[in-house]
């Protein structure tokens, strides 16, 4: 690889494509892992901030924070997900409606099930509304497990995009491994103000600067793990690619809405969380379609 210097004048999108052609030597789980890994890390960058930050982050930002999270989320499942899986669908000799339609739906009821069985708490919300089997955890726990169950398909998405972009190129279009790096960028940006959304909260609960640090750190401890499984599966069930892209958009988007979205207008700021999820949403497309 040609050093830092060279790129400079070359652009962007030179710089990723060629970043991302150093990438190829690695096994498609070791990047997925990788990437994932750089999610977690960003998601530690946000909620390291309740370590410096004395008094409590007003709601407004925290309201435009999780609006933002909600556009890059919206834009990456279709610029990432379900444009490429309709596309390679096509290419397979199938209607591209069939594995788009089919594994969002997906997605979204592997999610509402595992909403309905897993004790969590949104953010926000009194204990006493908490949701999933009844429990007696405490309520920094349901809202740790809250956050790590939205973090699952942002982990998978991320996966299934290295695993797919690992396969040999033919009736491959819209998957590469720069959009993948691409994806994987935008979920990690994103990921920083949702450390900040999710630290901050426990912090004015009551817990010390550390432990709150790592709650909001260890709630994206998930991501990795999902990103070698998406890439594990896609690796070994290539026919099941469009499927395995629609299931991650469908994912997020549940998350999206059944979560992220009303809890950025429980504020009464709806007007600033909307325009923080066009935001969102145009940065997410803007570095999905100039360097994918």
């Amino acid at each position: 690889m040609a050093p830092l210097s060279v790129y400079s004048d070359r652009g962007p999108t030179v710089w990723f494509a060629d970043w991302a052609q150093t990438l190829r030597a690695l096994d498609p789980r070791l990047q997925a892992l990788a990437a994932g890994g750089f999610t977690w890390l960003l998601t530690a960058l946000g909620a390291g901030i309740v370590v410096f930050v004395r008094r409590e982050i007003p709601r407004a930002w925290l309201d435009a924070m999780l609006g933002f999270a909600s556009g890059v989320m919206i834009a990456a499942s279709f610029w990432s997900l379900l444009a490429p899986a309709i596309e390679l669908a096509e290419a397979q000799g199938v209607a591209g409606w069939i594995p788009a339609s089919t594994g969002f739906l997906l997605g979204a009821a592997f999610l509402r099930l595992c909403d309905a069985l897993l004790p969590h708490l949104h953010l926000f919300l009194p204990r006493e509304q908490a949701e999933g089997i009844h429990t007696r955890w405490q309520q920094r726990t349901l809202l740790v497990l809250a956050i790590t169950l939205h973090n699952i398909p942002e982990g998978l998405a991320v996966g299934v995009a290295f695993g797919a972009a690992a396969l040999p190129p033919d009736g491959m279009p819209g998957v590469s491994l720069t959009a993948a790096t691409v994806l994987a960028l935008g979920i990690a940006l994103q990921n920083v103000p949702e450390g900040v959304a999710v630290a901050m909260p426990l912090r004015a609960a009551g817990l010390s600067r550390r432990r709150s640090f790592f709650f909001g750190s260890v709630s994206a401890a998930v991501e990795p793990v999902a990103a070698v499984a998406g890439a594990a599966a896609v690796l070994a069930v290539r026919p099941l690619l469009p499927y395995a892209l629609a299931f991650a958009a469908g994912a997020m988007i549940y998350v999206v809405v059944e979560e992220l979205i009303p809890e950025a207008q429980t504020g009464g700021r709806t007007d600033l969380a909307t325009s923080a999820t066009m935001l969102g949403f145009t940065l997410m497309m803007l570095l999905d379609v100039g360097l994918g």
